[in-house]
C-alpha cells in the first residue's frame, strides 16, 4: 500500500471506539470551527474518525468537510510518530469555510497534536 492511502485500519469505524474516545480521550484541542479529541492507541498506527453533525448543515455540505478533513489526513498522516485514535469534531461554522481556511486549521491542530518537531520541520521543508 502507498504511505498516502487511507485504508480501513487507519479510520475509526465502529461506535465503540468513538464512544471509547469521548469518555478516555487523554486531550481535547479546540478551534472555532473544530474541536479535535485524541489519545494514544496500542495499535501502532494513527486512526482517525470524522463527526459532522446535522446541525453544520446539509449532507452535501456534511460530506465535503468529510472528504477534506479525511484528505488533509491522507496526506498528513506520516508526518506523525506517535500512535494516536484521532477525533475531528466540525462545528456549525465550519460549512463556512474555504477548503485553504480547513487545510490552515487543520495544519495548526495537527501541529499542536504533535509532540516532537517532526511535523513542523516536514511541513516546512526544513528537515
Amino acid at each position: 500500500m502507498s504511505a498516502f492511502s487511507l485504508t480501513k485500519a487507519v479510520r475509526l469505524l465502529r461506535r465503540a471506539d468513538f464512544q471509547r474516545l469521548s469518555k478516555y480521550g487523554s486531550r481535547t484541542i479546540h478551534r472555532d470551527h473544530f474541536v479535535v479529541t485524541y489519545c494514544r492507541n496500542s495499535l501502532g498506527n494513527l486512526r482517525l474518525g470524522v463527526t459532522v453533525s446535522k446541525k453544520v448543515g446539509c449532507a452535501v455540505i456534511r460530506n465535503r468537510i468529510k472528504r477534506l478533513v479525511r484528505e488533509y489526513f491522507r496526506l498528513n498522516k506520516a508526518l506523525f510518530d506517535e500512535a494516536f485514535d484521532m477525533n475531528v469534531i466540525a462545528r456549525s461554522g465550519a460549512a463556512s469555510l474555504s477548503s485553504q481556511e480547513i487545510n490552515q486549521t487543520l495544519e495548526s491542530m495537527f501541529r499542536e497534536l504533535s509532540k516532537d518537531n517532526t511535523y513542523e520541520a516536514i511541513a516546512t521543508g526544513a528537515h
